[in-house]
């Protein structure tokens, strides 16, 4: 038995008895009932996939996953791909914005070489990124498969392995991506997987105007039409229209699920990376916490398929990397406060509210 299968043996939906155990606790606090809303609700969330109504967060982090497309001569993106490595030296100057939002969350970022078309051995070498690559970036989906079975195994067992390397020092997660060209195969997943149509999903990316944008969808929809894609399979759909990064982040979220870690997703990329996450072992969607909604139009769908109905913001993010993520986490150190830190009418002798 593989990584991947051993993974998915190990993840159970969220624990009920801690779930009615913090519902109970948050039912008497020394609030109006329910005063805090959607806090409440997330607090409940978390003490359900820790296991505990004492859940810490306060070790946080953020893997920012990173590789290349092929799609991208199909011209889809306004930016080279030679932008993705540029950004991977960034990332790791702490320049990019995922830096900035993750120091003030007060989370540690993780970078990922998933399959950046470059040669990166020097970060890698001086500790500071991870090498996991499957490739030199995927195949150019508008013609065939993105990459074989075997290597989509290989992704998402290499975010598996991240989870699993990183869970003992951390109590929850947050997904980022960098990829020039991601948008198209996360919104070739999103068609798969929701049975939207491609034009009603596509957004305009890094900043296409309206022709390029009617491009993109010619190009999503030629995608569709030749790989033949088994939408039941995440691991066909990942080999299919996927990327190395998207995989990535797919088994960091199966890994985390397996050790009853909650798992921030951010925007558009990593909800593609649920998607597939959620394709191979539904239960996955139990350790999902979702920060934002994207611009891409696309997102709104995405989230729905995997039970979301409202995440917890939405402020016109398009960026990606995590930031999303990172803004989110300061949300839900705030719901693990309200559920552990609030004292109940009781502890703090306050007359309750007339029954």
């Amino acid at each position: 038995m593989g990584l991947l299968e051993r993974t998915i043996k190990d993840i159970f939906p969220q624990d009920s008895t801690a779930r009615d155990a913090a519902k109970s606790r948050l039912d008497q606090l020394a609030v109006p009932h329910w005063a805090l809303g959607d806090f409440m609700d997330l607090a409940i969330e978390i003490a359900g996939m820790t296991g505990t109504i004492t859940p810490s967060v306060k070790n946080k982090t953020i893997v920012t996953m990173a590789a290349d497309h092929g799609v991208v001569v199909e011209g889809v993106s306004k930016f080279p791909r030679e932008v993705t490595p540029q950004m991977v030296h960034n990332f790791v100057n702490g320049g990019a914005g995922i830096n900035a939002l993750a120091r003030q969350a007060g989370a540690q970022v993780i970078v990922v070489d998933m399959g950046v078309n470059a040669d990166l051995m020097d970060l890698v070498r001086a500790g500071k990124i991870t090498n996991k690559k499957v490739g030199l970036g995927t195949d150019n989906i508008a013609v065939g498969p993105a990459m074989s079975k075997a290597m989509a195994v290989r992704a998402l067992e290499s975010g598996i392995d991240i989870a699993n390397e990183l869970s003992p020092t951390t109590d929850i997660f947050g997904t980022g991506d960098m990829g020039i060209g991601n948008t198209t195969p996360s919104t070739a997943i999103a068609a798969v997987c929701t049975k939207k149509s491609v034009e009603e999903l596509t957004g305009r990316g890094t900043g296409l105007d309206d022709l390029q944008l009617q491009h993109k969808v010619e190009v999503i929809e030629r995608v569709l039409k030749v790989n033949s894609i088994n939408s039941k399979d995440g691991v066909d759909i990942l080999a299919k229209v996927g990327g190395f990064e998207i995989g990535g982040i797919a088994g960091l979220i199966l890994g985390a699920a397996a050790k009853r870690k909650p798992v921030i997703i951010d925007g558009f990329i990593s909800t593609a990376g649920a998607l597939i996450a959620s394709a191979i072992e539904p239960f996955v969607k139990d350790y999902l916490i979702f920060a934002h909604r994207s611009v891409e139009p696309g997102h709104k769908a995405m989230q729905e398929h995997l039970g979301c109905k409202k995440p917890l913001l939405d402020l016109n993010f398009r960026l990606g990397e995590g930031t999303g993520a990172a803004v989110a986490m300061n949300l839900v150190e705030g719901a693990v406060a309200v559920l552990t830190e609030v004292a109940t009418f009781e502890e703090a002798a306050v007359a309750g509210a007339d029954k």
